[in-house]
């Protein structure tokens, strides 16, 4: 039961990952490193498979081991954020819905810019 739950998470957080891709405002490796945990835990086959893939693995692998995110990913993400943030703003959605939304992806982009980036970078 418990390998079946993680199976689970790892195939919403791939699907949604999946999405991301596709979507803009919509994160991509936010959802993989989740996949990969949860694949960690009881998917082994999918966990190496996300830590091999040619586009995602190394941004996985390198926040793994040492809690890295890639100055590129951080723009990006950053960007994609602001875009959502200010697309927000001209919704109809109530109020605290804009405000509830737009401070929490300040919090995340100040947080993911917190972050330490690879030697490399």
């Amino acid at each position: 039961m418990k390998t079946l739950f993680w199976r689970a998470l790892v195939v919403i957080f791939v699907t949604l990952g999946f999405i991301g891709a596709l979507l803009p405002g919509m994160p991509t490796t936010v959802f993989l490193i989740l996949a990969a945990w949860a694949a960690s835990k009881g998917w082994p086959q999918v966990d190496e498979w996300l830590m091999q893939h040619p586009k995602y693995g190394p941004t996985l692998k390198a926040w793994r081991e040492h809690g890295t995110v890639p100055r590129k990913a951080k723009w990006v993400a950053s960007i994609m954020m602001l875009i959502s943030g200010i697309i927000m703003v001209f919704t109809n959605a109530p109020l605290a819905v804009k405000i509830f939304t737009d401070v929490t992806m300040l919090i995340v982009a100040i947080w993911l810019w917190l972050r330490p980036e690879p030697k490399h970078n």
